[in-house]
């Protein structure tokens, strides 16, 4: 007996328009500073958008593990807005249109959705597939934020890739979409973008930025950042203010800067992960400080450096 469909369009459907570009921004096994979460919401509180279709929760959605939010209102429910799995026609700040396939990451069914993602790429006889993604690296937040890029776009891979590594590493469910698609030769690229360790916890909008600077350089559509990028400014100048005023963090900062730009510009061979003794400051300590030096500081202690 075949297999039920799990995705299912929207009646009345869409016109899409046949060639566009498709981008997947799933969340699931690591969203390092919120990137893609940020990406996601980003998009849909700046543009235009329709839904296409949405997949089935019930047949791919572990509701135990990922459990959906309800609003309480002090003796009964007043709302509930189911995960959501979908694609949508969305028109980019200049009105030209790409598909955007945004949601969970699913925990079950993989190959069967991996299947659907396709036939609708074939469908909409979709011209690329570019997808972002975010993961924690030992990298300073003092340095414009670096990605790296998979897929078989070599434009993209040799002018944005700064970290290529031989290496296994967990898969995702964008990751099983890519490898079928290459093996199509359809145009492919993945972006992940390495987010400073030490801020991954946090919502860090540097990141969504330069996810979606990356999807401009692969589909040409343009987003609306300045919002993003001011909330980013403010972000980074809050972070600055700790540093500043804590010899540690500034020791621990100036490490991981020390290594970044020796990577960057002497060996690029190199791994960036470590030092020539194989260690760098851990998340763990870098975030620690800051919380040290937050906790120690009265609510209207002046700052550091005007006490210079």
């Amino acid at each position: 007996m075949a297999a039920s469909r799990l995705f299912h369009p929207v009646h009345p459907a869409p016109e899409v328009p046949s060639g566009l570009p498709l981008v997947a921004a799933l969340t699931g096994f690591a969203d390092a500073g919120s990137a893609v979460s940020l990406v996601s919401q980003y998009i849909g509180d700046t543009l235009d958008s329709v839904e296409v279709g949405r997949f089935d929760n019930d047949e791919i959605l572990d509701y135990r593990a990922r459990r959906p939010i309800f609003q309480f209102d002090e003796t009964h429910l007043t709302d509930y807005e189911p995960p959501r799995l979908a694609l949508d026609l969305v028109h980019d700040e200049l009105g030209e249109p790409f598909l955007l396939l945004s949601g969970y990451e699913p925990d079950m069914r993989w190959e069967q959705v991996n299947r659907e993602i396709v036939e609708l790429i074939d469908l909409y006889d979709v011209s690329s597939t570019t997808w972002v993604h975010a993961i924690p690296m030992p990298v300073p937040h003092t340095r414009a934020l670096g990605v790296t890029v998979s897929g078989n776009r070599e434009e993209l891979t040799d002018r944005f890739s700064v970290w290529r590594p031989t290496t296994s590493v967990p898969g995702t469910m964008m990751h099983l979409v890519e490898y079928t698609l290459n093996s199509k030769d359809h145009p492919v690229a993945g972006f992940v973008v390495l987010v400073p360790h030490y801020l991954s916890d946090a919502e860090f909008p540097a990141a969504a930025v330069t996810a979606l600077e990356s999807i401009t350089a692969a589909t040409g559509r343009i987003f609306p950042t300045d919002s993003l990028r001011e909330q980013g400014r403010s972000f980074l100048a809050g972070i600055a203010e700790q540093v500043e005023g804590n010899d540690e963090l500034q020791r621990l900062v100036g490490v991981l800067e020390k290594r970044h730009d020796s990577y960057m510009e002497d060996n690029p061979l190199a791994s960036p992960l470590t030092d020539e003794a194989g260690e760098v400051p851990s998340a763990e300590a870098i975030a620690q400080e800051l919380q040290n030096f937050l906790a120690h500081r009265a609510p209207d202690t002046p700052d550091s450096s005007s006490e210079q």
